[in-house]
């Protein structure tokens, strides 16, 4: 039988461990019956004839930019039943200039709170705050979350601009706090779907660093994600 395709586009930001946090994964792609090509920037998506044959896409590339004809490509080959999946601001943080990007995966990051300003040190970690993720009634029979509880983080604590469009799995709640501009709390997406065209679109907000990717919880969100997203 045929190797399902999978195609790892990874980069941008390093900060959030594009190449480790991927090669965590693609073992498990690889298990999974998928032969895997890796590559560090999305020229690959302008190649309509490789993206026909690709059944998933994980798309790891915080930031960055994508041409036009790349982006073409990846919304065409989504439309017609590639699945894209990917985890924290490797999917939910990529191509901010790109609407038809934002628009296709349904959430983009707005910011993560930071500590207290006494308790800042200038390091990433200065964002890492206790938070939980909170499962929703959908996420109980659902084959990406099913038998998965609530389930606590210290991490960035994403908020995301999103629509109705998604079918979300979890969420999360941003504390209000006397040094934050927002006045009461707000809650967001932490995990979800969607339909888009024939394709399906994958996305779970946690995931910033290897210390989280590995999170039991988290770890397995991804992976059946991945393949649920999947063609």
């Amino acid at each position: 039988m045929t190797d399902r395709q999978a195609l790892v586009v990874r980069g941008g930001w390093e900060g959030h461990h594009p190449v480790a946090a991927t090669d965590h994964f693609i073992p498990h792609l690889q298990d999974n019956g998928f032969a895997v090509r890796v590559e560090d920037s999305p020229k690959v998506y302008a190649d309509a004839e490789y993206m026909a044959g690709v059944d998933l896409v994980v798309q790891c590339m915080t930031m960055s930019t994508i041409e036009k004809d790349e982006l073409a490509g990846l919304t065409a080959a989504v439309a017609n039943g590639t699945g894209i999946a990917g985890w924290h601001g490797g999917i939910a943080d990529s191509y901010r200039n790109s609407s038809d990007y934002l628009q296709m995966i349904g959430g983009q990051f707005a910011c993560h709170p930071p500590k207290k300003a006494e308790e800042r040190t200038g390091e990433q970690s200065d964002y890492f705050i206790p938070y939980r993720v909170e499962m929703l009634p959908a996420a109980a029979d659902h084959p990406i979350t099913q038998g998965i509880g609530d389930f606590d983080l210290v991490t960035e604590q994403y908020w995301v601009l999103t629509d109705s469009y998604n079918d979300v799995l979890a969420t999360t709640t941003v504390a209000s706090h006397e040094w934050e501009p927002w006045q009461r709390p707000v809650t967001s997406p932490a995990i979800w779907t969607r339909e888009w065209g024939r394709g399906k679109v994958f996305v779970c907000t946690p995931g910033h660093d290897m210390d989280v990717v590995r999170n039991p919880n988290v770890s397995t969100i991804i992976e059946r994600g991945l393949l649920w997203a999947a063609r």
